[in-house]
């Protein structure tokens, strides 16, 4: 078979991780059945009230995450190495002297660029 020669290039953002980062999802509702968190929304949002409970019409299903805040890094690779990103992505990651012990790379984001 004859390989498909493509234009174009792609333009690829990793961020550096490593175990000890947060990395937590949660739901709105695993978020209301905190007492704490439910006290403190109370307090804000209704201040100068008693007997207030917080309700919801459905269940809720949207997720939010906390996570380590970490810088993002790009770079461009030709669009017939899309195969290779993740690789390309390291090596610019040690080049730059961005990876330690225990750490790896997360792809963000991958865009074509022309």
């Amino acid at each position: 078979m004859k390989e498909k020669i493509v234009n174009g290039n792609i333009e690829v953002t990793y961020k550096i991780v490593n175990d000890k980062d947060l990395n937590l999802t949660l739901s709105l509702q695993e978020l209301l059945k905190n007492e704490k968190i439910v006290k403190t929304i109370k307090s804000e949002f209704a201040k100068g009230y008693r007997n207030i409970d917080i309700k919801t019409d459905q269940e809720l299903s949207d997720k939010f995450k906390l996570e380590t805040i970490k810088e993002h890094h790009s770079l461009v690779v030709s669009k017939d190495d899309f195969a290779d990103i993740v690789t390309f992505a390291e090596d610019d990651a040690t080049t730059k002297k961005l990876l330690k012990k225990d750490s790896f790379v997360e792809l963000v984001d991958i865009k074509t660029i022309e």
